[in-house]
Parts: structure tokens; C-alpha cells; sequence
């Protein structure tokens, strides 16, 4: 597929360009380049979103009257395919690609005015509280409670694989308020401030060293009613929104695209063709493929409409050509990829346990230095936000009736 753009759309394109050129310093670019997860280092993450922020760019799909840009569909995906290509730092999704747009479409007038400003500023930094122990893939088993006391819930239970709850000063949370026969009934969608007493975050380290994700431990937490999202006991609906955002509302394409073009420069210089050409042609394909998609589906969001189930699709197709990505990234790395050093790449969180050589060196060729880290951290792309084998079931109910 070409995708053509008219003059305005051009122009666009050189505004966008000109601002990156402009902000994005040296050391921004060298920093995610280096990246090992979906997550950019906490600091770079927060001083970049300033910056946007300043430029009234911070959440592009938002609408114009909570701090929202009113781009076209086209001009969303141009100020991806900008970013990706210049190697900006992605902003953490669970505020602004979340928890913003759960707000805007089921929050209250006081809940947006009080919680969109400050997401966007980044003074709220958010996290996910979906997953426990044996709720995963099936979240509707969730067992948190949450009391009714007055004015507020009392909440008690355990949230695991929860992301950067070490670094969050706020987490919306599916509780439980009351027992149904049906399990979806009687989940309530909660926002908690973390600094509340009777939480408490332990590290969960991932299989690339890296601290990224958490458990969470609530016990009797008093959490004000005010902070319920919708309707006490009708919170499911309001998490599938979410995840529909969660899973499709994003932009994806042109950060696989721009991860395709880099692999081809690895294997150039590692003297790479053949069979190995052919494969990153395979995937370019699927990439273009789905590319064709995501427009159709940003076009939806810009005229108000939600993902659906295509965001399922999304999800699944993405996160597999991701980790198919990773493990071309890898061959190509040879025996460089081998090398654990966390010292020399940017990791999503810190590496326990790893401190840095005195000589701050490194082994190997620049462009082989996360190609180990990134393969193990993306094993998980395929079950966070809902397994790939879930997001078929999906499919197959909502697209095929099956």
C-alpha cells in the first residue's frame, strides 16, 4: 500500500519535522534507540510529555475541549510515522492512552475537569490495577473487594504484572462491590491514590532484568465513592472500553516500520541476505497489511467512534509481528546478542543486581546491543492486555459470530 498525502497533510509533515528537529536533542534520540521495552526510562518519558504538553501535543486523539489536538485521521498518523522515524521517546500509555479516555467518555464533569488536566501535565502518573492471581485472562474472576462504608469503599486484595506501580501516584482498579451470579456484575471501576494507607508495591523482575512490573497489595484502603467511574457495579463495561483503547486506539504501524528499517541496517552490516532479506520481506508485507487497517480505524476514532473488536486484531497482529521483529533482531546480532548488559542500553525500569563496569563499556556493535534484552522483554507482548488466544476468542464471537 502508498498512502498519499495531499499539500496540507505535507505541510503537516514539516511542522511536525521542524518540532522534532527543534526538541528532540541528541541525547533523547541516543536514549530511545536504545530502549529494551515498550517503556521509555521514566525521566526521558516525563520530560518529553512536557514538552509535548507545552506544544499542546500530548494526546492527539483526545477531543479539542479536554487538551485534545482535532487532527484528522491522516494527521495522527503522520505525527506517528514522524515520531517513530526520529526516534522520539514514546509516552507511558496508562494515563494518557487510557485512563484519559475512560474519563472522557464515562467520567463525571468534576472527575474530568480534576483528573485530565493533571494527566496530561504528567502530575498524576498512572497505573493499571486489572490482573490478580488467578484472574488474568479470565478478569471477570477478580476478587479485590471493596466494602461499602459511608462515603467511601474499604478495599482489600492483591494486583499483580501491575506496570510501573513502583513509579505511579495513582491506579484505576476493577474491585469487587458486590457478588452475582453473573461474575461481570459487580465489578466497580475505581481510581485510588496511591499514597493511601494500607498499599504497599514488591518488584516483579522481568526475564530481562529489568523492574517494570509489581505487585500490589491493598488492605483495607479507604477509597472515597467520588472516585467511582460510572455506575457502582457496572464497571465492566467501563474496563471493556478501556481496553478497546488499550488494545487499538494507539498508533502501531509506523514504530514496526521504523523497527524493520533498523534491522535491515543490522543485517547490511552484518552481511545478511537470502533467506534473511526474504523474511524481512514477509514481514513488511504483514506490516503494510496492517497499516491499511489502523487507518480505517483512526479514521473511525476521529468521527467519535470506539476500536471495537478490531482493536483484538490489532493486538494480536502486532504484538506477534513484534516479537517476530525481536527474533530477526537477534539472528542478526549473532553471538553479540549474548551479551547481558543493561549498562549500556535503556531499560523500561532498573536492573537489580546489575551494576554498571567501572569503564562504562560495552561489547559488541551499537546496533546489538538491545537485540537480547528486547527479545526477552516483548516474550510478554503476546499476553499483556489480554492473551493473543483470548483476543481470537473475541474476534471469532464479535467479528464472526462464532
Amino acid at each position: 500500500m502508498r498512502v498519499q498525502w495531499n499539500e496540507a497533510e505535507l505541510a503537516f509533515r514539516d511542522e511536525v519535522r521542524a518540532f522534532l528537529e527543534a526538541e528532540l536533542t541528541p541525547e533523547m534520540r541516543r536514549v530511545t534507540r536504545r530502549m529494551t521495552s515498550v517503556y521509555a526510562p521514566h525521566e526521558l518519558s516525563m520530560a518529553w510529555q512536557a514538552i509535548l504538553n507545552a506544544r499542546g501535543w500530548a494526546a492527539p486523539a483526545w477531543p479539542v475541549d479536554h487538551g485534545g489536538c482535532g487532527w484528522t485521521s491522516a494527521q495522527r498518523y503522520i505525527f506517528a510515522s514522524e515520531f517513530a522515524a526520529a526516534d522520539a521517546p514514546p509516552l507511558s500509555p496508562m494515563g494518557i492512552g487510557m485512563c484519559g479516555p475512560v474519563l472522557i467518555g464515562h467520567g463525571t464533569p468534576e472527575q474530568k475537569a480534576h483528573y485530565l488536566p493533571r494527566i496530561l501535565s504528567g502530575e498524576h502518573f498512572w497505573c493499571q490495577g486489572y490482573s490478580e492471581p488467578g484472574s488474568g485472562s479470565d478478569l471477570a474472576s477478580l476478587q479485590m473487594s471493596a466494602v461499602d462504608d459511608g462515603d467511601h469503599f474499604v478495599c482489600s486484595g492483591h494486583k499483580l504484572w501491575t506496570t510501573r506501580a513502583n513509579l505511579a501516584n495513582w491506579i484505576f482498579c476493577l474491585v469487587r462491590t458486590s457478588r452475582e451470579a453473573i461474575p461481570q456484575r459487580g465489578i466497580t471501576f475505581l481510581l485510588i491514590d496511591m499514597a493511601t494507607p494500607g498499599i504497599e508495591v514488591s518488584p516483579i523482575l522481568m526475564l530481562s532484568g529489568e523492574h517494570i512490573q509489581n505487585d500490589v497489595f491493598f488492605t483495607e484502603v479507604r477509597v472515597p465513592k467520588a472516585n467511582v467511574v460510572g455506575r457502582v457495579g457496572e464497571g465492566w463495561s467501563v474496563a471493556k472500553y478501556l481496553m478497546e483503547f488499550e488494545r487499538g486506539g494507539g498508533v502501531v504501524t509506523p514504530s514496526l516500520k521504523a523497527r524493520l528499517a533498523r534491522i535491515r541496517h543490522m543485517a547490511a552490516a552484518e552481511g545478511l541476505g537470502g533467506s534473511f532479506t526474504a523474511r524481512l520481506n514477509a514481514l513488511a508485507i504483514e506490516i503494510e497489511a496492517l497499516e491499511a487497517v489502523e487507518l480505517q480505524i483512526l479514521a473511525n476514532l476521529t468521527q467519535g467512534d470506539a476500536p471495537g473488536a478490531r482493536s483484538s486484531m490489532m493486538k494480536t497482529v502486532g504484538t506477534e509481528i513484534s516479537q517476530r521483529l525481536t527474533e530477526l533482531a537477534l539472528e542478526a546480532a549473532g553471538d553479540y546478542g549474548r551479551a547481558f548488559q543493561p549498562h549500556a542500553t535503556a531499560p523500561g525500569g532498573p536492573t537489580p543486581g546489575y551494576p554498571p563496569p567501572a569503564d562504562q563499556g560495552h561489547v559488541g556493535p551499537d546496533h546489538s546491543l538491545t537485540a537480547a534484552a528486547k527479545y526477552l522483554n516483548d516474550r510478554a507482548g503476546s499476553i499483556y492486555a489480554g492473551t493473543n488466544e483470548i483476543q481470537r476468542n473475541i474476534m471469532a464471537k464479535a467479528v464472526l459470530g462464532l
